[in-house]
């Protein structure tokens, strides 16, 4: 598991080169994309919540698009700065929140459902924060299911939704976002205490 998240870690970062200089040539900076990033969750969530499945869906890619843009044009501008590695951690939690309470009260799902996935995406968050800012590991992003690939479940449970009304595709989705959220936390606290055991073992050794 953690030789594929590197796996997908690299090929993103050879990847996206090229689209980080293009905006720059553009003009933008990696915290104005986040900015719009930010700003599409908020439009999507509202989208969302009033029964609008499409847009919700298209501020939605918006939002993840730009996520992963800010992060490429930091990379090729060298403008990498921890304050906005924090910004886009921070961003990307209020993104989710928005989306997912759109959804949640949109009533197209049952409540439960979307806090049990909204909850499951921040605590996968917030163990891989807590490993790497206590536990002062490098990178705890492991686990069998990202924040990308979560967001593209949901867009294709809520486009079946929208074009299968009354079958469930997006609570459904939602719970396995729920699901693989929870599962991933424990992943990450597995690898966690793995490390800092074999930090101690070494220590003593």
């Amino acid at each position: 598991m953690i030789q594929i998240n590197k796996i997908k870690r690299e090929f993103y970062e050879r990847s996206t080169p090229g689209l980080g200089r293009l905006c720059l040539k553009l003009g933008f900076t990696p915290n104005m994309l986040t900015g719009i990033s930010f700003l599409s969750a908020i439009i999507s969530g509202i989208f969302f919540w009033t029964g609008n499945v499409i847009w919700g869906v298209i501020w939605m890619l918006v939002n993840a698009i730009t996520d992963m843009l800010d992060g490429a044009t930091a990379r090729a501008g060298n403008m990498g700065t921890t304050f906005g590695a924090i910004l886009d951690h921070v961003s990307d939690r209020y993104g989710e929140f928005f989306i997912l309470a759109g959804i949640t009260m949109s009533g197209l799902v049952h409540p439960g459902w979307g806090l049990f996935a909204l909850f499951g995406m921040i605590i996968a968050s917030y163990t891989r924060a807590a490993a790497e800012s206590m536990g002062k590991i490098e990178n705890c992003a492991v686990g069998f299911m990202g924040r990308l690939e979560k967001f593209l479940l949901i867009i294709v449970g809520a486009m079946l939704e929208y074009y299968f009304a009354g079958t469930h595709w997006l609570e459904i989705a939602l719970i396995a976002v729920g699901a693989s959220s929870y599962i991933t936390s424990v992943q990450r606290l597995i690898y966690t205490h793995k490390i800092l055991k074999g930090r101690k073992r070494n220590k003593f050794s």
